[in-house]
């Protein structure tokens, strides 16, 4: 016999081992067409998903993936309700205990060559102000820096001369909200200040501070420091470090008079009823202040720090998400070890009729089955850390020695935390969707593996 020959012999056999196409679609046309997901899918999954550990490591593969893509779901959980919980305690300190909007004076040029910022006739521009659909309320208000002095300890403050009835308008100083002790009542007769001035000079409720204005008196010598004491009537906590650390609040009559603003305001502070939408109050706002009023927002004072709050948010949601790829991609380790391991099983169940789509859908099973234990086990730890948060955080802080959240560096006295079905559906489509990506992947490797292939070596 010829060469030729002998090769064209020896190939002849595996050509007729392999399958058409034409033979593959006869072989499946024999068994009973079975619906995707069929019962016995399931049941195949789940046999191979309790695999020995003698079998290659794959039981310790998929606990390890299944621990990976829990740690993983909970980080993403944990870390978007913290970020939530922040943003939403400063933006309710900064809308509880200051103004949504503050009217200025353009400014006018006084005889002694001085800028003069203040309004004359704040009462009016207050009363037309109030009136503007959307505005709760429209107030005067005066400002001035002082040294606070008490217990032979010095502070410095800021002054707000507000009237009393407008004090009570504020949610966190005087309003429902407002975590305080002492008389409000008696405003008119005293000043209210901040627990963090109370502490750092050492005053209680009726006890006297002494306040300290370098622009005072004025005589034929120039201008003397004006001293004041005034009885402490209230001492509020506002939440905000920088507010009940700084904060005065006196009756608007007696600042007048202590910073030499007789018939003058130098704001004008307004509260309205929807803050979110305060840019579309910015317009009706100045045609009623008039001409020489500046508007000055809410948005416009604290617009940086929530943009940069924002950006934060985005990128640890990046770098959490990379996370949770990293350990989808363990499933993808697993599965990979599975199909090498039921190489057998797998040309067994192709002879016996198994379709590729059959067994691409059991190997999906066993991953997305990870998956979404992983992901389930991830959103329980998750929720359970937003919500009890406080007794966490209070531990962590005992065995810690103390001193872990410094409000004077973040402001806010405590860890806070939102949770909301938003971002716990943002985690839970993001694990499932990367769980199932990386899954079809080995899923389609071992489906299209050939039965001979696969039992040549067994």
């Amino acid at each position: 016999m010829r060469l030729p020959e002998v090769q064209a012999a020896r190939s002849r056999p595996r050509r007729r081992a392999r399958l058409t196409a034409p033979a593959r679609r006869a072989t499946s046309a024999a068994m009973p067409a079975a619906p995707p997901f069929a019962r016995y899918e399931w049941m195949i999954a789940w046999r191979y998903l309790r695999a020995r550990r003698a079998e290659g490591g794959v039981s310790a593969m998929t606990w390890i993936s299944l621990i990976g893509i829990t740690l993983a779901v909970f980080a993403l959980i944990a870390t978007l309700a913290v970020r939530a919980g922040f943003r939403a305690e400063f933006v309710d300190t900064i809308l509880g205990a200051n103004a949504h909007v503050t009217l200025y004076a353009a400014g006018r040029m006084t005889e002694a060559g001085t800028l003069d910022r203040s309004f004359t006739d704040h009462d009016a521009i207050a009363a037309r102000v109030a009136e503007v659909p959307g505005v709760v309320r429209a107030a005067p208000l005066i400002r001035g820096q002082v040294m606070a002095t008490g217990n032979g300890r010095n502070a410095g403050a800021e002054v707000y001369g507000i009237a009393a009835a407008d004090l009570r308008t504020i949610p966190r100083v005087g309003g429902p909200q407002a975590e305080g002790i002492g008389d409000l009542d008696r405003f008119d007769q005293g000043v209210a200040i901040g627990s963090g001035i109370a502490r750092e000079l050492g005053l209680a409720v009726g006890d006297r501070i002494r306040l300290i204005s370098p622009d005072g008196v004025r005589t034929a010598f120039g201008t003397a420091p004006r001293v004041n004491a005034y009885e402490v009537v209230w001492i509020f906590t506002a939440g905000r470090w920088d507010i009940d650390r700084t904060r005065i609040y006196m009756p608007i009559a007696e600042a007048q008079a202590y910073f030499n603003r007789e018939g003058r305001a130098d704001e004008i502070e307004v509260m309205v009823a929807d803050p979110d939408r305060v840019e579309d109050l910015t317009l009706p706002l100045l045609r009623a202040a008039g001409p020489s009023a500046l508007v000055w927002t809410w948005r416009d004072s604290a617009g940086s720090f929530l943009r940069a709050l924002t950006i934060e948010d985005n990128v640890m949601f990046v770098i959490l998400s990379i996370l949770v790829l990293i350990a989808a991609m363990n499933i993808v380790s697993g599965l990979i070890m599975l199909v090498k391991n039921k190489g057998r099983d797998i040309g067994i169940l192709r002879t016996m009729g198994l379709t590729e789509g059959a067994v691409l859908r059991v190997f999906f099973l066993c991953g997305a089955a990870i998956g979404i234990a992983g992901t389930a086990a991830g959103v329980v730890l998750g929720c359970a850390f937003a919500v009890w948060i406080d007794p966490i955080f209070a531990a962590v802080n005992y065995l810690s020695g103390g001193g872990v959240w410094d409000p004077s560096i973040r402001g806010l006295y405590h860890l806070p935390a939102q949770l909301r079905a938003e971002d716990v559906g943002r985690a839970v489509a993001l694990s499932l969707g990367l769980s199932f990506v990386v899954t079809w992947f080995p899923a389609r490797r071992a489906a299209r593996m050939h039965p001979v292939e696969a039992l040549r070596h067994e």
